[in-house]
């Protein structure tokens, strides 16, 4: 069985990871195609169109467009399995029974069912989230939304530690354009020595990374400063800088505390901390970090988020 996967994220990382080895692929697949992905091939859709295959996995979270160019070059949609509905009530997948051989039920059950559509918020007066990506984590980005329109006498600027390709930078900077926004990555993946352990797949989608991808995703550019490196080394110089927001999604254990001893202490009052990843279970040292944070300073003022990942906010 011909086997591709659209992606070479987070997503694709997780799929090679749980539920189907790499040296079972063909090649990757991704909107421009060229260099490797976990040591095979990435082309493009339009390069696909043109071979024999048995599925397509789409491991990204831009079913819609991707769907769409699909038909456009004529795909068969019987051989699509899209990996991350979100809340689209109308199911793409037209049958289950060939992903079901190469992934197996259990996996493919999680698939099927699972996604609940959200009402919008009665206090949004008109939809600043919207658009591409914003279905990925609505939960959390809509609570983004409620925290910003509370820092509007709050000074300081935003930041976030652990970038990946920008995908939430871009809504700080959407909901707080006028503020300036530090964005601290290493945008070469994460440091071996703390992810020895790691998931091959995960470690590689970060490794993808770079400023300039995490740049163009952002509609005010111009108010970000890019800190790339390791942390806390990146944070030199800025030791007498105060904030209003930050993001901490540093996904490992050091980095996080890290970022917890660093970002708290210099949080304006009114201001919020938001750690994500707190409450999953495939992180578990982003819970413990806070553990051996809460052991040194004390109880934080937090709420936890029933978001996909378990986000944690932190109040100053």
């Amino acid at each position: 069985m011909t086997i591709y996967v659209f992606g070479t994220g987070c997503g694709a990382g997780d799929l090679i990871d749980e539920a189907l080895p790499a040296d079972r692929i063909a090649a990757f697949v991704d909107r421009e195609g060229g260099g490797t992905f976990l040591d095979r091939p990435v082309i493009s859709l339009e390069q696909l169109a043109g071979r024999d295959y048995d599925l397509l996995i789409v491991a990204s979270r831009e079913a819609e467009r991707i769907e769409a160019d699909c038909r456009r070059l004529g795909l068969d949609p019987e051989k699509l399995l899209f990996l991350k509905n979100h809340s689209v009530i109308v199911d793409r997948n037209r049958r289950y029974e060939p992903a079901r051989t190469v992934l197996g039920d259990a996996y493919v059950d999680r698939l099927i069912g699972s996604e609940r559509l959200i009402r919008v918020p009665l206090w949004t007066e008109r939809e600043r989230i919207a658009g591409p990506g914003s279905d990925n984590d609505y939960v959390r980005l809509k609570t983004l939304e409620a925290l910003c329109l509370r820092l509007e006498k709050v000074p300081g600027p935003a930041a976030e530690l652990g970038v990946y390709r920008g995908g939430f930078a871009r809504w700080i900077n959407e909901l707080l354009p006028e503020r300036k926004l530090y964005l601290f990555d290493s945008f070469a993946g994460f440091d071996p020595a703390e992810s020895a352990g790691c998931a091959a797949g995960f470690s590689e989608a970060h490794r993808a990374a770079s400023a300039e991808g995490a740049l163009s995703a952002l509609p005010h550019p111009e108010k970000a400063v890019i800190r790339k490196g390791l942390f806390p080394e990146t944070a030199r110089g800025l030791e007498k800088e105060r904030f209003a927001l930050v993001s901490l999604d540093a996904d490992l254990e050091e980095s996080t505390l890290a970022g917890l001893r660093f970002f708290l202490p210099r949080m304006c009052e009114g201001g919020y901390v938001l750690l994500h990843d707190c409450m999953n279970p495939k992180l578990p040292g982003v819970r413990r970090a806070l553990e051996r944070f809460e052991a040194e300073a004390g109880r934080v003022h937090a709420v936890p988020l029933c978001d996909v990942n378990g986000t944690l906010v932190i109040s100053v």
